[in-house]
């Protein structure tokens, strides 16, 4: 099986046992993004739009390292602490995805790291 690691300083780093993202085939599997901004390693300052658009810049990024964009994603799963935020998703994801939309996923989780507010992974046709 063919598996190419992709990586971009215009992401955060992996830190663990994970790559940003895995090339196979035709697919890229893009690892769960939190809104760390990838110069500092920190959380992105601001509200809950602030970090779904760190999120989504980030995931962008990855998939740019692969010569792709967001708007090839077949999947996307997004995890919320608080499911009340999923109408700044919608909104936000609008922002980055063109119609046809990719299919999507979005689960209410008890906690994600570093204390972020939201999470998301994506699978993307090359």
């Amino acid at each position: 099986m063919n598996r190419e690691p992709i990586e971009t300083q215009a992401a955060p780093a992996a830190i663990g046992t994970y790559s940003q993202a895995i090339r196979s085939g035709d697919t890229l599997y893009v690892s769960g993004q939190i809104p760390l901004v990838p110069a500092t390693g920190e959380m992105v300052e601001g509200d809950i739009r602030a970090q779904i658009r760190q999120v989504f810049d980030n995931l962008a990024a990855v998939a740019g390292a692969a010569d792709a964009s967001l708007s090839d994603a077949v999947k996307i799963n997004v995890f919320l602490v608080d499911l009340a935020h999923f109408g700044h998703v919608n909104e936000i994801m609008a922002d980055y995805l063109d119609a046809p939309f990719p299919a999507r996923a979005a689960v209410q989780v008890a906690a994600l790291p570093r204390g972020a507010a939201v999470e998301a992974d994506a699978i993307i046709a090359l």
